[in-house]
Parts: structure tokens; C-alpha cells; sequence
């Protein structure tokens, strides 16, 4: 015997995923990083992460396919490490990795960026 399910659960249920989409795509689409004057900012829908250029310590590639605010499929973003209570590093995915490394050595030249790592 099947459940009988209610015209108001199909229409919760449907409201719920397009909302649910509505947001991914906000968050997916709204990705940025702006360099300001003592910070690096870090937006993506509704989250901000401001890292003070003074606490970064290194920058490194990562192959997690994860990359903290973005989900990569090519798999080799940048980890930032920095010193703050909260967090002691964040993996991004710029869309110019190079001039993004370029323009974080201009304002952190204090922090860790290898030169012969592969930044691709």
C-alpha cells in the first residue's frame, strides 16, 4: 500500500529545492576576492572572510578538490594560512591564480610564496 502524500508536502517540498538552488547558485555566483587596504576580502553569497594582509603567513597550492569557497573540478586551488583565533587557513580559487599571487606578494611580503611552486 502506497502513502498518500498531501498536496502541501509537494508544494513545501518543491519550495524548499528551489530555494535550496536559488542559494547555491547565489553562493556559486557571487564568489570574489577584493583586495583592499588592509585586507583581503573574501566573499561568496552571504559569508565574508576578512584576512589581514599582516597575519598571512604562506600561501601554498592545494588539490582538494573542496577549495573552502569554491568546489572545484580541476582540483588545485590556494591555501592561505594565516594566524587569527578562528581559522588557521582558507582554500580559495581565484579565476587568475598568477596575478592573484602576484598582488598578494605586493601586499604581504612578509608571507611564505614559494617561488618554484607550480601555480597553475
Amino acid at each position: 500500500m502506497l502513502p498518500i502524500i498531501s498536496f502541501s508536502t509537494v508544494f513545501i517540498m518543491s519550495v524548499m529545492f528551489i530555494i535550496s538552488a536559488i542559494f547555491i547558485w547565489w553562493y556559486a555566483n557571487s564568489i570574489k576576492f577584493i583586495f583592499c587596504e588592509n585586507y583581503l576580502l573574501v566573499k561568496g553569497g552571504p559569508f565574508k572572510s576578512k584576512i589581514p594582509y599582516q597575519s598571512i603567513t604562506k600561501v601554498s597550492p592545494t588539490i582538494d578538490k573542496f577549495t573552502g569557497y569554491r568546489i572545484s573540478s580541476s582540483d588545485k586551488g590556494l591555501e592561505i594560512f594565516y594566524n587569527t583565533e578562528a581559522h588557521g587557513s582558507i582554500k580559495i580559487l581565484p579565476k587568475d591564480k598568477l596575478k592573484f599571487i602576484i598582488e598578494l606578494k605586493k601586499r604581504c611580503p612578509h608571507a611564505q610564496i614559494p617561488h618554484n611552486q607550480q601555480f597553475e
